[in-house]
């Protein structure tokens, strides 16, 4: 290994004993001093202040998982877009025409939604 790069493992070890000794200690903390009402308003599962109650199916239009998809898909697109932007001039131009290409299949498919008509919200 070379000079410089060696690590003192004793130090790491000791630094993760400690911090898993604290974790342990507010934890177990935690758990004794907590208060403790048991109830069966408590015990129920939370959905935004509605009470649970029993299953009702009811039909959802496949147009809003399609509409949902479409906005991942181009979410992605963005994320993707905006780190090459910074680094375009500092990287080889065959970056350039492959994110050319990546555009373009994104292009073609929001063209695609949009003569199915999966972008008007009806």
């Amino acid at each position: 290994m070379p000079e410089g790069y060696d690590i003192n493992w004793i130090a790491v070890l000791l630094v993760a004993g400690v911090g898993l000794a604290a974790m342990g200690a507010l934890f177990g903390a935690s758990y004794i001093l907590a208060p403790k009402r048991y109830s069966e308003q408590k015990e129920m599962p939370y959905e935004c202040g509605i009470p649970p109650a029993p299953f009702t199916w009811s039909q959802i239009n496949i147009r809003y998982y399609v509409f949902a998809i479409l906005f991942l898909i181009f979410d992605v697109e963005a994320v993707f877009l905006f780190p090459w932007a910074v680094v375009f001039l500092k990287t080889i131009p065959a970056v350039f025409y492959e994110m050319l290409i990546f555009i373009a299949i994104l292009f073609f498919g929001i063209i695609y939604g949009w003569r199915k008509g999966v972008l008007q919200w009806r």
